[in-house]
């Protein structure tokens, strides 16, 4: 990403709202909100901030010339020297806007790449990153030069050595982009291999899933007794992060913790992040954790229900767990609409063990009770059986045994020649 496009450490900022006249008001306000904690996620240090509401948005800078004036006169008091809008621009909007504040003007989508950026530990999290602001930066150039251009007057003659450099930059791009897809390819199959390994194993899997800052990495601590960095900001988590987890009565079972979702969450980001989200997709129940001490809890559970919706993991199983129980309100337990459920606090343990037992209950939903024949010569399969799947009961038959037993899909099919029709 261009050095333009970041917040360097205690930078004063001006935050700008933006919304059309048909958007709830309330949205806009918490969405607004939502910027400034993000904001302060990339050590800015907000001076000041506005609302916009348009009938229809500005082409040339979004907003209204007389906004765009005021805000003007508010980098010059407030000696801001970036401003952040809540919306997505095109690069003439952003040339323009500069030029009239005399400040550096970056969007939402741009700051949130920049905290990836700043976030990312991992080979596969820096590349992941990079793939996304490449994404973004690329019709942002164009659009930019396009709208230069266009002050130069079109027709015969215009092509200059400028275009030539553009295209060149473009290449440089398109390259780059190509050479990264390419080894995070390479980083998916990888994975894929891994969670082959734990199907053939049949080790039952969970993904937390969630709002960013609902306290997944502080559950998966708890869950696990792993050291994960826990932060209270934003996108604390990009790496997925795989631990085994030990339930009472149940098989070993392994759980992920994955970065965290925000509302409108950059297109770029869930392109680049593919390799990550596969790791909630392929497992066998997501955990969405929520932060029940949240003012914006209900919305939150929206963005993450629509956000399944987008990825096709809307038939996945689900457990709803609701962190931070031991400082939200009582009556907010009375807002809950969500099954399976279960309250508990990350930070002190309570309700944890409820929890793991419905993590048992819904690996057990996963196994199907059958029964399976083995003749007298076939018998000592069943030692093979019994070192795969729980046997409940095993019973002598006339001529060779009968044994019931719990068997996920993948087992089914391996032992379907022994299965009593």
């Amino acid at each position: 990403m261009t050095k333009s496009a970041q917040i360097h450490e205690s930078e004063r900022a001006l935050v700008i709202g933006v919304g059309l006249k048909s958007d709830p008001i309330i949205e806009i306000k918490e969405n607004l909100l939502e910027l400034e904690d993000l904001v302060r996620a990339a050590g800015g240090e907000i001076v000041g901030s506005l609302i916009q509401t348009l009938p229809a948005w500005n082409p040339a800078t979004l907003i209204g010339t007389g906004k765009v004036q005021e805000i003007a006169e508010m980098v010059q008091e407030s000696q801001a020297k970036v401003v952040v809008v809540d919306h997505q621009l095109t690069g003439v909007q952003t040339r323009n806007l500069e030029q009239t504040t005399k400040a550096r003007v970056i969007d939402r989508n741009q700051l949130i790449l920049d905290i990836f950026a700043r976030r990312a530990q991992t080979f596969e999290g820096k590349l992941q990153v990079e793939l996304a602001q490449l994404l973004d930066q690329m019709p942002r150039m164009v659009d930019a030069w396009h709208g230069s251009l266009s002050r130069q007057g079109g027709g015969i003659g215009t092509r200059g050595p400028g275009e030539t450099a553009i295209e060149n930059d473009r290449r440089r791009i398109r390259e780059r982009v190509s050479i990264i897809k390419k080894k995070l390819e390479q980083v998916r199959k990888n994975r894929a291999q891994y969670r082959q390994s734990r199907k053939r194993h049949e080790v039952p899997s969970f993904a937390l899933i969630g709002y960013t800052n609902s306290g997944k990495s502080s559950l998966l601590n708890r869950l696990t007794g792993a050291q994960v960095m826990v932060k209270n900001q934003v996108f604390a988590t990009l790496d997925p992060t795989t631990r085994k987890v030990f339930l009472p009565d149940g098989p070993p079972a392994v759980v992920t913790d994955t970065v965290g979702f925000i509302r409108k969450l950059p297109t770029q980001l869930i392109e680049a992040f593919k390799a990550t989200l596969e790791e909630s997709a392929e497992a066998d129940v997501l955990i969405h954790v929520v932060d029940l001490s949240s003012p914006n809890m209900l919305r939150q559970i929206e963005v993450v229900e629509s956000l399944m919706k987008e990825f096709n993991w809307q038939d996945k199983k689900v457990l709803h767990v609701f962190n931070k129980v031991d400082i939200a309100a009582i009556e907010k337990q009375f807002q809950v609409r969500e099954f399976p459920r279960v309250f508990v606090s990350a930070a002190n343990g309570q309700g944890v063990e409820s929890l793991k037992k419905m993590m048992v209950d819904m690996i057990q939903d996963l196994h199907t009770s059958v029964e399976l024949y083995f003749r007298r010569d076939q018998e000592h399969k069943i030692y093979d059986l019994n070192r795969e799947v729980k046997i409940i009961k095993k019973e002598t038959a006339s001529e060779g045994s009968v044994c019931h037993a719990q068997m996920t899909p993948a087992q089914l099919a391996k032992w379907r020649e022994y299965l009593v029709k």
